[in-house]
Parts: structure tokens; sequence; C-alpha cells
């Protein structure tokens, strides 16, 4: 399954303040779309995280390490600009069975 780019939105609309909440926001929501499809982390094989700023690196990698629970998928993580100025990062994602 392709998970396409998730950004740091919760279902509201709103956005959290800070990288670390945006962070856990954005993985919450390929956690959401892994559940609509009966799956979970445990599922990912790759993921490929665009944060905006070199700094978010080390945060990055331990938000992530929090929310998958101990699975290491192959990931790649890029600096880049987001569509949209408020997010800090966008994370998409590959999971298979």
């Amino acid at each position: 399954m392709f998970i396409s780019g998730q950004v740091p939105e919760k279902p509201d609309g709103s956005v959290p303040e800070g990288f670390e909440a945006q962070c856990e926001q954005a993985w919450r929501n390929i956690i959401a779309v892994l559940a609509a499809a009966g799956l979970g982390v445990e599922h990912l094989v790759k993921i490929t995280t665009f944060l905006t700023d070199r700094s978010q690196v080390v945060a990055n990698r331990a938000v992530r390490r929090k929310m998958l629970q101990g699975n290491e998928p192959a990931s790649t993580v890029m600096i880049a600009e987001t569509v949209d100025g408020k997010w800090l990062l966008e994370i998409e994602a590959i999971a298979a069975e």
C-alpha cells in the first residue's frame, strides 16, 4: 500500500504547535491510514520524511522511534519546503503484508 504524504493536520484541520507535536500528528495520520486498511506499523517497509529544517533531524528520529514502537522500515529523510508554510514536515510511506 502506498500512503501519500501525510501532513501534521488533525482531523479538524488544526495544526499543532512545535515540531515534535507536528511530527507525532503526521505519524498518527499514517497510523490511521494503516488501521483503515487493517494494517499496523509493523507492515511499513519504507518511509520518506520531508523536513523543513536540518535542525529537526534528531527530534524526527526520536519521534519516529517512539511512534513505530521498535519497527525499523527503510527510511529516507530529505530537507524540503512544504506546500503550506505552517507544516514543518510531511511523511509518505509504503506498507506491505
